[in-house]
């Protein structure tokens, strides 16, 4: 049975989350920022059929540094699916406009490239400069030029790609993002965050009772999550820029589900406080907490609209577990899934207009993405158990946990199916994925 991933299992198994919240032994460190011991590794299976050619050249000089910057944003391009990296030709590589010889990358059939140089300053510091070229035209679309110190010479590189995928896609990309996950060991569980392309890997807590449910805040400087380290289900706050954190909810009975308001000023918690386990809101900072849903189901899984006026969530108010919409002004709740018996885990798209979920269809459980005005659902996986899925901030990609021989690790599918990702990490199980926004502390 799959458990949910908010971490309030009691929808889904009473006995499981129990015996979850007796599980651990020993309390290890709280760690910030320390270096994880294994990067995720990401494997692309398939790709959109009307992918963007584009060709990365290498830069002049980057062969010197650590970092490879070209090959990062070959990475990049490569892993989203929109791009279809062609041949660099033969050496040598133009690195300015004037190097370019026109009529011979046009006859090859190279229409975009991407050129540049890095060098080193006198300072120490590093100075990169990028340009994308249309050969068709014989112009230039974009040009930078970045200085930074070595150490974030990967940054820049998931920027360049960044700037060439909302250059020629025309959306937002992105590549210079962050994931949350939780990490199993035999010795313990980790909450790690990772760059979008599983590289700088580092965990936040460590703990040999379980921790659940890492959700980004809007700006990207906080996590909330759900740890059992007081052999309890609470809810904390971390703060990504000190390594400080803070209680939300440690109420009697079970706190789980914590959901982010759209302007970080609150969240959506599912608790137990009074009974069976209902939706609240509470302040960011623990004050405020009301209660919003009045049921005598199960409610939980919460999941706020973009605009901030409304909430889906699980609820199995009507015999089952489905999925509900109801305002966060307090209100009726309307029912939105219909097709099976157990339909779970909503978050909503970016752009408010649909929603990714996990269905069961014949003992099977995939992710799927309902369009709220057409009410439409399409399966995008074909996994046996497949779970706790969540948006890439410009909506394009859902992260998704999934088992592979016996362990966990993350996957991600465009939101129409056709692109596929495996990640793993070694000697890692890994689940509970959370995909952070756009901005944020780095």
């Amino acid at each position: 049975m799959v458990s949910v991933s908010n971490g309030n299992t009691e929808l889904l198994s009473r006995r499981r989350l129990r015996a979850a919240a007796l599980a651990g032994l020993v309390l290890c460190a709280l760690v910030s920022t320390a270096p994880a011991r294994a990067q995720l590794t990401i494997e692309i299976i398939g790709g959109a059929s009307d992918q963007i050619p584009v060709t990365v050249l290498p830069f002049a000089g980057e062969e010197g540094f650590p970092t490879v910057v070209t090959q990062v944003v070959g990475a990049d391009l490569a892993r989203s699916g929109r791009f279809k990296l062609q041949e660099t030709g033969p050496r040598p590589f133009p690195s300015e406009p004037l190097d370019i010889k026109f009529p011979l990358w046009r006859g090859r059939g190279n229409q975009n490239l991407a050129i540049g140089r890095v060098s080193s300053r006198p300072d120490g510091k590093v100075e990169i400069r990028f340009r994308l070229i249309d050969t068709q035209r014989e112009a230039q679309l974009v040009g930078f030029s970045y200085t930074v110190a070595p150490s974030q010479l990967r940054a820049i590189s998931h920027k360049i790609a960044d700037v060439i995928y909302q250059t020629l896609a025309g959306e937002p990309s992105v590549f210079g993002t962050r994931i949350a996950y939780v990490a199993r060991t035999p010795e313990r569980f980790e909450l790690q965050v990772a760059d979008a392309d599983g590289f700088n890997s580092q965990f936040i807590l460590a703990h040999r009772e379980p921790i659940m449910s890492p959700a980004w805040s809007p700006d990207g400087t906080r996590i909330a999550y759900v740890s059992f380290e007081q052999h309890r289900p609470v809810v904390f706050i971390h703060n990504l820029i000190d390594g400080s954190r803070h209680i939300l909810a440690n109420f009697e009975g079970s706190n789980g589900a914590p959901a982010w308001s759209p302007d970080g000023q609150r969240l959506a918690v599912s608790l137990s406080r009074e009974g069976v386990s209902q939706i609240y809101l509470i302040n960011a900072d623990g004050t405020g907490l009301e209660r919003l849903t009045h049921s005598n189901a199960i409610d939980t899984e919460p999941s706020f609209a973009p605009d901030g006026k409304t909430l889906i969530f699980t609820s199995d108010r009507g015999g089952s577990p489905q999925i509900y919409r109801m305002p966060v002004l307090g209100g009726d709740a309307e029912r939105l899934t219909f097709e099976g018996t157990y339909n779970v885990s909503p978050r909503y798209a970016p752009d408010g207009k649909s929603f990714v979920y996990v269905q069961r269809q014949g003992g099977r459980y995939s992710i799927a993405v309902m369009d709220l005005v057409s009410r439409q659902t399409q399966a995008i996986t074909d996994g046996a158990l497949d779970g706790a899925p969540t948006f890439s901030p410009n909506g394009r990609l859902v992260l998704y946990a999934s088992i592979l021989k016996g362990h966990g690790i993350l996957a991600a599918v465009s939101s129409d199916g056709r692109i596929k990702q495996k990640v793993t990490a070694s000697a890692l199980d890994v689940r509970e994925p959370a995909w952070g926004p756009l901005t944020g502390t780095r």
